[in-house]
């Protein structure tokens, strides 16, 4: 049984056994939570510590990889530049569409209530400041400070400034600190593997208090969230089809044929890497060349992720509704951007590694709490399913409009390659 499966799987008997408890011995229900709240507590506590160095270094090595990547070639660096703008697209489109979303199918107040009462140490952040002071507490004074307070923005604009200096010094030094931040990734990601393989316990307790305290309209609460989330992933998914037959110049019919293979094995796997080569196949269906394909589906597989900033900030803002944090557009469009590079700096990961890294910096940059992510985590696995499908629909539809200006094969010489191969 897969790890995610197990979490899945915990979440579900610890919200049944904790309903039950409410509807027939609440006061039981009740002791038990006050029990069960230490155990989920300290496991969210050790989820939370991996935050922190584990956005840095993914930051960090990120953005370095990226920037050797697109000094690899002109249709390299093409396409790095229209990752990166896809994915503010995304981010903006769920600025967008989660509150929408949210005005026409409302969480039910009354679940709202009980689960924010239920979830304890799970506080909305605060208002963000006015303008003036947000822009000058951007540049941190102290970065050991803003780590200490979770102050995510501050890191992120250090950790960019950082990686970027780390491209301009000699090989010899860039490669030390390169292999040092990876270094620090790999360590963290085993810590935080480490975390997530008794998640099981950790979730079990946190739904357990839940569910003593909630009610069934916990159950209600969480399929709704996985409604909404997943429904502005697949509004981004759906835009891949006029981006390839507009960029493209494919016929809509044809590109969806091509892209239908891909997806299957995306909803299966939920795996982009192991899309990869039915992906391209299908682009040697629609007549892309291989010396296009053969560079920018690897090359998306490893750095796009274009639903990712989308769900990622769909789940922050519905976090911010859930504990009635007031949204600002000055406070979307911050959170856009950091949804945007978050997402770059989380590319390859798993899903719920992925998920914590990515988002907990763009729900503490918008004022919502943290803590929830921790019981949300364990129903990932049904979002992750359009993550990855309209993950591997928009590789497609991006190496399509790539191949439109590329000029190093003939259309035909690559079909002929294809054919004998």
């Amino acid at each position: 049984m897969s790890q995610p499966t197990r979490i899945l799987l915990s979440l579900i008997v610890g919200l049944t056994v904790g309903a039950l408890l409410a509807g027939y011995a609440p006061e039981t229900g009740l002791a038990v939570a006050e029990w069960a709240q230490p155990v989920g507590q300290a496991w969210l506590n050790g989820l939370q510590m991996t935050i922190v160095p584990l956005v840095v270094a993914l930051l960090i090595t990120g953005v370095t990889a990226t920037a050797e990547a697109a000094q690899a070639g002109r249709l390299a660096g093409r396409a790095i530049g229209m990752y990166v703008g896809l994915l503010f697209l995304s981010a903006s489109a769920a600025a967008v569409l989660t509150p929408l979303f949210l005005q026409i199918a409302p969480l039910p107040q009354e679940s709202a209530a009980s689960l924010r009462a239920a979830l304890v140490g799970a506080e909305a952040i605060g208002p963000v400041p006015p303008l003036g002071e947000f822009l000058a507490a951007v540049i941190p004074a102290n970065i050991v400070k803003a780590a200490a307070d979770n102050a995510f923005l501050s890191l992120i604009i250090f950790s960019l400034i950082f990686a970027f200096a780390i491209t301009r010094v000699g090989a010899e030094a860039r490669a030390t600190m390169t292999h040092f931040f990876v270094a620090v990734r790999d360590v963290m990601l085993v810590v935080i593997n480490w975390v997530l393989w008794v998640g099981p316990i950790g979730v079990f307790a946190l739904a357990l208090v839940v569910g003593a305290r909630a009610g069934t309209g916990a159950f209600g609460a969480l399929i709704h969230y996985i409604l909404v989330v997943a429904g502005v992933g697949f509004v981004v998914a759906l835009f891949a089809y006029p981006a390839a037959v507009i960029g493209g110049r494919i016929g809509l019919a044809r590109y969806a044929r091509a892209a239908l293979p891909s997806q299957a094995v995306a909803f299966s796997t939920q795996s982009s890497l192991a899309t990869l080569p039915v992906m391209i196949e299908g682009a040697s269906a629609i007549r892309i060349p291989v010396a296009v394909s053969g560079v920018t589906l690897p090359l998306a597989v490893a750095i796009f992720r274009a639903t990712g900033p989308a769900m990622n900030f769909a789940v922050a803002i519905y976090v911010a509704e859930w504990f009635g944090v007031p949204l600002s557009p000055a406070t979307l469009a911050v959170g856009t951007v950091v949804a945007t590079l978050t997402s770059l700096g989380s590319v390859s990961l798993p899903g719920t590694v992925s998920y914590v890294s990515a988002i907990a910096p763009v729900a503490a940059t918008i004022g919502a709490p943290v803590a929830p992510l921790g019981l949300l985590v364990a129903v990932e696995t049904l979002p992750d399913i359009m993550r990855t499908v309209g993950n591997v629909t928009w590789d497609l539809a991006a190496t399509a409009w790539l191949s439109r200006g590329a000029g190093d094969v003939p259309m035909d010489e690559a079909d002929e390659i294809v054919l004998r191969e």
